[in-house]
């Protein structure tokens, strides 16, 4: 039962990966070539940005998870 609850702690750490590299890609989209008047893109990358740090602190909060259950809590995964 343990390994089976490993596999998905895995696949959703590298599913929030996924997710925080394709919110990342977004400070690139081309609407910051252009913004709109009412548009703060300093506001709006800054949030992004927040969005991807959070993203990445939980996929690196599973992994510690991982570490936890395989009884390696001071070891990084």
């Amino acid at each position: 039962m343990e390994q089976h609850f490993q596999e998905i702690l895995d696949r959703e750490r590298a599913e929030i990966g996924s997710v925080a590299a394709r919110v990342k890609a977004l400070m690139k989209h081309t609407v910051f070539l252009a913004p709109g008047p009412t548009m703060d893109a300093g506001e709006t990358k800054a949030n992004i940005m927040l969005a991807y740090r959070h993203l990445e602190d939980a996929r690196m909060r599973l992994g510690k998870a991982i570490q936890a259950l395989e009884g390696n809590a001071a070891t990084d995964h």
